[in-house]
């Protein structure tokens, strides 16, 4: 199938990836959707209801999982074949009987300023093969058995390595945690630090980690949050012992927090042994100017720092591989658990990232991404400065987005709106927010990472056209 018709509530609080989800399972238990059709791809439906491409995919991994739909590769997800599956009425959920304020068919653009991808055509095909079979013709029967719950002493010695001499983080392999992204180790976090945590977050945030601490059962509390970061005296009037931060290139905003300020957030958590700094530092590998800032974990005196980190945006999405170094205490207390949780990344994986790391393909890969990622930096930063009368940008010099403010009068909508006329789509900062005034608001966000330097300049080109208010 090319359409389809999606209801969802943004203002329920039924959150949207489980409204897709029962939205869709609702569809094919009605046989509205038939076995074979085919599912929008995540990326067409995530422009289509104006969320990200991670709600999305946790809405079709679920029901994928459940079996109602299945993965083809290469082509896409399709309704399975259920016959003789007998489905009642009664499992409608409530989400489906509210209103629908959301009713529209799937758009196409010509361009998309999207946030979580990487450069086409950049993935190391070559060496990522290569190692496979070496890793492949080296395997033992040892191998193929259950490994280490928190990942394969190889592994997190790379990552220790690399961690030391490119962010300053000080750590013992013992203190990492490899799993298959952030989501499952924010989760595996909440079973360490228990039930009942309240976590302080910015207003604007990588919402992702917002909805794991809901999902956990904790409860969040915003923090204001000005040009240099989190507000630490906010902060301190709060309840919170647990404080979420990204300080080398905070999402969605591009800010970066200067060293005083770090100071002053890692003098609150020394406070109390129960005070703990989640630091994710999800980007830093891209700084286009200046030397990298070097971690919050790297200045930690009193084991308060949480560092977590990722190879999705350096390497690819699809690699799903993820670490967390956690203070020596929070570890030993994680290990005297009876039933640890199983590492969810392969030994293969592990093994084939670990020679990655440890025979100097990932600084080159690095090298070239940061060139290529740089250009399309630069391209756009021509574009926006003749765009002066327009709006403003911050974040760049690092990470793979610009924030735009308008000072015409467009507000978010509006320019949201415009851009879609053309076919472009960019991405409003409320999509990010945990709660904000949209009618306010005057930010979007432009990802380049997906994009070619082609689709940049002509996109770039048209969003100055039609960002002129009249």
């Amino acid at each position: 199938m090319n359409e389809l018709i999606i209801f969802i509530d943004k203002e329920s609080k039924v959150p949207i990836y489980q409204q897709i989800y029962e939205f869709i399972k609702k569809e094919i238990e009605k046989e509205q959707l038939k076995p074979g059709d085919k599912l929008p791809s995540s990326r067409a439906l995530s422009r289509y209801l104006s969320v990200s491409r991670s709600t999305i995919d946790l809405a079709y991994d679920q029901l994928a999982s459940e079996g109602y739909i299945e993965a083809m590769p290469c082509k896409g997800y399709y309704v399975s074949q259920l016959e003789g599956v007998y489905f009642s009425d009664s499992r409608l959920s409530k989400c489906q009987e509210e209103k629908p304020i959301v009713q529209e068919r799937v758009k196409k653009y010509f361009h998309d300023f999207a946030l979580n991808e990487i450069a086409r055509g950049s993935f190391p095909y070559n060496v990522w093969q290569k190692l496979s079979k070496q890793v492949l013709a080296e395997a033992d029967e040892e191998f193929f058995q259950l490994g280490n719950p928190c990942g394969e002493d190889g592994i997190r010695q790379a990552v220790a390595e690399y961690l030391y001499r490119s962010r300053g983080v000080k750590c013992k392999r013992e203190q990492i945690i490899i799993g298959a992204g952030n989501d499952y180790l924010l989760m595996l976090l909440g079973t360490i630090l228990g039930d009942g945590q309240t976590v302080a977050m910015e207003v604007a945030t990588y919402i992702s980690a917002y909805y794991d601490f809901r999902h956990i059962g904790y409860d969040i509390e915003q923090i204001k949050q000005d040009e240099q970061g989190l507000d630490i005296s906010d902060l301190e009037g709060k309840s919170a012992n647990i404080v979420y931060v990204m300080p080398s290139h905070q999402f969605p905003m591009g800010m970066i927090m200067p060293l005083k300020r770090r100071m002053a957030l890692l003098n609150w958590a020394e406070k109390s042994q129960e005070r703990y700094i989640i630091e994710d530092d999800y980007d830093s590998e891209f700084r286009y100017k200046g030397q990298p800032i070097p971690s919050l974990q790297g200045f930690d005196r009193n084991g308060s720092v949480i560092y977590m980190g990722t190879f999705s945006k350096s390497v690819a999405p699809s690699i799903r591989v993820s670490y967390m170094v956690l203070p020596e205490r929070l570890m030993q207390k994680y290990l005297k658990k009876k039933h640890l949780f199983s590492v969810t990344v392969s030994k293969t994986d592990q093994k084939i990232l670990e020679l990655f790391l440890n025979k100097g393909y990932y600084e080159k890969h690095l090298n070239r991404m940061r060139k290529i990622y740089k250009n399309k930096h630069d391209l756009i930063v021509k574009y926006l400065k003749e765009m002066q009368d327009i709006c403003v940008f911050h974040g760049e010099n690092a990470g793979v987005h610009f924030v735009l403010e308008f000072i015409n009068g467009l507000t978010e909508q509006e320019a949201i709106d415009k851009a879609r006329d053309v076919g472009i789509q960019v991405y409003g900062v409320s999509e990010y927010c945990i709660s904000i005034n949209t009618e306010k608001e005057n930010k979007v966000l432009l990802g380049y990472a997906g994009m070619e330097e082609k689709e940049i300049e002509e996109a770039m080109k048209l969003l100055k056209k039609v960002w002129h208010k009249k």
